[in-house]
């Protein structure tokens, strides 16, 4: 079996330690028998099982030759890769690789050419999706030296390909792991479990509707424009907090189409004695069931993201808050859960 290395030599080899005969004694030869598609397997049975010291007969980048081509010499070597053996070929650049060919060549690369093509690495199915960002998660949790990312042969990033344009690509059929992965990795946004499920469906309707693929910037356009700092129907004009025994009163001027009023509430901190005022205000009985707030780049002077999930009549309704103070992007993110119930109660 391959020996695997640190994560710098992750597919560090010895190659005299794999399975051979006496060296002095003979050398196995293998040809290729292409038309029936035979040389791929062939290949890469008798290098990684025999111990096979060379490969000979047509060999070319991406496989072109006469009748149904030769091996692609890409394939071969990327096989023997992801298994651990060093093929001895530099293909850290694939893309700018399969540039040139193309150019050169005036011949196109298929789509789904292994480890070349463009959708190779591609997933658009939900449960794909979810399994390859709890093995990405895991591994960076683990500090797992070994590849191991279900559905993902070898690391992309090994052949120069990028993880979010290459890997997740949000449409109708994406799942809430690679939606929320992508918030995660590129913009630092850590969802709650269940407000993530449902920003995922929010986002896989709307490339439903219409009838494409979302890049991962209108994924965060989306939940910008969506979930973060609403401030309609329902507004927050002013807030004022005063410690009290056992708690916090809070006066809040809060505006509704055109009903503005000053209400005051108490609570056992801040974020309660919001909660109660707006039910008030309202008289909806409404819960606050979820809060989690993070630093977004894990700096002092960085802003706070607050995440809140409140609950009426069995739904749940959840909003987003940013801004430097704490304190205000969870009031943000609370007032921005009870918008969206409110725009979803107007809908019914």
């Amino acid at each position: 079996m391959p020996i695997i290395s640190s994560a710098n030599d992750r597919f560090g080899f010895e190659r005299e330690k794999r399975p051979h005969f006496a060296r002095e004694f003979f050398s196995l030869l293998l040809f290729q028998f292409f038309e029936i598609g035979f040389q791929y397997s062939c290949a890469f049975f008798h290098e990684f099982g025999t111990g096979a010291f060379f490969v000979i007969g047509g060999r070319t980048l991406f496989g072109n030759g006469e009748r149904t081509g030769n091996v692609d010499i890409v394939t071969l070597a990327l096989n023997l890769f992801s298994q651990g053996i060093d093929p001895a070929l530099d293909f850290s650049n694939l893309p700018a690789i399969t540039a040139v060919y193309e150019k050169v060549t005036r011949m196109h690369v298929y789509e789904r050419q292994p480890y070349s093509g463009q959708l190779v690495f591609a997933a658009f199915s939900g449960s794909h999706q979810d399994a390859i960002a709890k093995g990405m998660r895991w591994r960076s949790e683990k500090g797992s030296p070994v590849w191991n990312v279900p559905y993902l042969p070898i690391d992309p990033a090994d052949v120069g390909r990028v993880y979010e344009a290459d890997v997740i690509r949000i449409n109708s059929q994406s799942g809430k792991g690679g939606i929320g992965y992508i918030l995660e990795t590129r913009y630092h946004h850590v969802l709650p479990k269940a407000m993530s499920e449902v920003f995922g469906y929010h986002v896989k309707h709307i490339s439903d509707c219409e009838h494409r693929e979302l890049s991962p910037q209108e994924v965060y356009d989306i939940f910008l424009r969506d979930f973060v700092n609403l401030n309609a129907p329902l507004s927050l004009h002013s807030a004022e907090f005063k410690e009290i025994v056992g708690g916090v009163e809070a006066t809040l001027t809060l505006q509704l189409s055109d009903r503005r009023e000053t209400v005051c509430s108490t609570g056992n901190g801040r974020l309660d004695a919001v909660n109660n005022a707006l039910r008030s205000f309202l008289d909806i009985p409404f819960s606050l069931d979820v809060y989690t707030q993070h630093a977004l780049e894990g700096k002092s002077t960085s802003k706070a993201a607050s995440y809140i999930g409140i609950s009426h009549d069995g739904k749940a309704y959840f909003g987003a808050g940013i801004d430097k103070d704490i304190s205000v992007s969870s009031v943000s993110a609370l007032i921005g859960a009870v918008n969206r119930m409110m725009i979803a109660r107007a809908s019914t």
